[in-house]
């Protein structure tokens, strides 16, 4: 390293033996204040991580944590249908404030700044990616202790974007029964592990019907496998959710936060150890 060096890599044309990779972070908007990022991801579509991501926001709030949710799937946005919310608060020279939900918890979707909430996003890759980019710089984030991060399914430019632009701090990685469980369920948890995030265990989703005459649990999408797949990984399983018609009323309804979301106490509590 050279004596005149200024420790400014980004600016830096030299190829020293100590010169630092360029950091990828987007910087967080001056007037907002996160404490801990989490990551909600699935391999694949239809697993119900949207819903996840939402009773977790729920279970946090109860705790008395301040909680908000940056919904990354653009394409695909169903957080402020959940809470039941249409805008944002507004916004000033300092940028854009999420909307608030009935608990007091921050959401900020595309959905909420479209004219109808069933117009579509005909945007290519890079600029879905800077819109959720965005949602980090450009909103006001107000003394949030954790922030969830509702990802679109799979490995491509948006949850490569969040790994590299947002401080992630952990991931849960949210699954379903079916045989693919493990193929689905070790790319998500391989691009983590790539990204140098710590995942924090597995939420199976769909994993029964519970028989409304009966009592038994029936298992729709075939016996799970999901403590082989965790054990494998050397992950925990957080949580077997049931198929609930309940939480899907609820939902379409706008009423998640009136929904008992004890079975996610243990992803809670996994949360809460960060």
């Amino acid at each position: 390293m050279s004596e005149s060096c200024s420790g400014n890599c980004a600016a830096c044309g030299s190829d020293c033996g100590e010169r630092k990779a360029e950091s990828l972070l987007a910087k967080l908007n001056p007037k907002s204040s996160v404490k801990k990022v989490i990551a909600v991801v699935s391999g694949k579509g239809g697993v119900g991580k949207s819903t996840v991501t939402a009773q977790l926001a729920v279970a946090m709030a109860r705790r008395g944590y301040r909680v908000g949710i940056l919904d990354a799937d653009i394409t695909g946005p169903s957080i402020p249908r959940a809470f039941g919310v249409e805008q944002c608060q507004g916004a000033d020279a300092g940028g854009l404030y999420p909307a608030l939900t009935k608990s007091g918890i921050q959401v900020m979707s595309i959905n909420l700044l479209l004219d109808h909430e069933t117009d579509p996003v005909l945007w290519r890759g890079p600029i879905i990616a800077g819109a959720v980019s965005q949602f980090w710089t450009d909103v006001i984030w107000e003394n949030v202790d954790y922030l969830f991060v509702d990802m679109p399914p799979g490995t491509g430019d948006v949850p490569l974007t969040v790994f590299q632009s947002l401080p992630v701090d952990g991931v849960v990685v949210v699954t379903s029964p079916q045989a693919l469980v493990t193929m689905i369920v070790s790319k998500a948890v391989n691009m983590a592990n790539m990204m140098h995030v710590p995942v924090l265990g597995l939420v199976e989703n769909y994993s029964y019907l519970v028989c409304p005459d009966c009592g038994k649990k029936l298992p729709v999408f075939g016996q799970s496998n999901i403590e082989a797949v965790a054990a494998g990984l050397g992950l925990p399983v957080l949580a077997r959710l049931p198929i609930d018609p309940a939480l899907a009323k609820a939902v379409d309804d706008g009423q998640v936060e009136a929904l008992d979301v004890s079975p996610l106490q243990a992803a809670a509590d996994a949360v809460e150890r960060l």
